[in-house]
């Protein structure tokens, strides 16, 4: 009877010793895909913002061009997601007790804190770094610009008023300006006045929205949005849209208003769209339904079209056509 119950426990210590190292695997891939989760892939879309300088250049054409802004991409889609596992590390605490929050990665003990603080510094650190030795010392300068303003703004100023609003307003605007850095294209006034106020129209808006929602369900969503208005939330969006719209009529004016070489004049027919495009955007605004510019940009059918007739319209007004 010895002998059998410690043949047993013999073959009982293989099966326990495999059952912990597949419990580990499972452990180690929860943890990875917690971290994927945690850097927002579906936020990555705002970052396609950094080929806006380019292109508005009509310097797109080439493979070089093409592969340093898909280098920039990536940089600032790792610098991104730095700041964002960086926050979540920070406010674990806090999002366990939000009704929503609670279910992010960190919050929910699927990723440990010290490993999000670890990830996010080495992500923030390699982009930089990256930055300054594959791009030059300006695309690196504003990589490391955007990690201090965004560590800034997780620790105090997404806590101050209108501070908040300029601080996320110019993350938008730096990702449009870090492409025309990176092929060291000098950068128009009246293309950093236009991305700047559409990106303002685009976060005022999406804090109005969180604010109409918030009527029905206190507590749901940030506590900053208790001290803003949404009379002023919607001063804040139009005022800002209505400068986006101006500045861009400016830029399309600016090189006159009679085509040059093209049959058309591509570049101020363009105007058209773009005010369309705000015109449309602004219906999702003032629904209160523009909590999240990504899915607003992607789902929307008329918006899509209008932008794809604005590219096609920009594109012939570089090309001459």
């Amino acid at each position: 009877m010895a002998e059998r119950g410690s043949g047993v426990a013999v073959l009982e210590k293989p099966a326990l010793a495999s059952g912990r190292r597949q419990s580990g695997g499972r452990g180690v891939f929860a943890v990875w895909l917690g971290l994927l989760r945690t850097a927002r892939p579906r936020q990555w879309v705002k970052n396609v913002l950094v080929i806006a300088a380019p292109v508005a250049a009509g310097q797109l054409v080439s493979w070089h061009a093409a592969a340093r802004l898909a280098l920039v991409f990536a940089l600032f889609t790792a610098a991104a997601s730095a700041v964002y596992l960086v926050n979540d590390a920070r406010d674990a605490a806090a999002d366990r007790a939000h009704p929503v929050k609670r279910r992010r990665p960190v919050a929910a003990g699927l990723v440990p804190v010290p490993v999000a603080y670890a990830t996010g510094t080495l992500l923030g650190l390699g982009a930089a770094v990256a930055g300054a030795v594959l791009c030059n010392a300006m695309t690196a300068a504003l990589l490391i610009a955007y990690l201090v303003m965004q560590i800034a703004y997780c620790v105090r100023l997404k806590h101050v008023l209108v501070v908040d609003l300029a601080v996320v307003t110019t993350g938008f605007l730096m990702r449009a300006m870090i492409g025309g850095v990176a092929l060291t294209i000098p950068l128009s006034r009246w293309f950093l006045i236009t991305t700047g106020f559409g990106a303002l129209f685009m976060v005022a808006a999406k804090r109005y929205s969180e604010a109409v929602q918030m009527e029905d369900a206190q507590g749901a969503t940030r506590a900053l949005l208790t001290r803003y208005t949404t009379g002023y939330l919607r001063f804040v969006w139009q005022l800002a849209a209505g400068v986006a719209v101006l500045g861009y009529c400016l830029w399309a004016l600016e090189s006159g208003g009679v085509a040059d070489a093209s049959l058309l004049p591509w570049r101020q027919l363009s105007m058209i769209a773009f005010i369309l495009a705000v015109l449309r955007y602004a219906v999702f605004a003032d629904r209160g339904t523009a909590g999240e510019p990504e899915d607003v940009v992607l789902r929307d059918r008329p918006l899509a079209v209008i932008g794809l007739a604005w590219a096609a319209m920009y594109g012939m007004a570089v090309a001459d056509l």
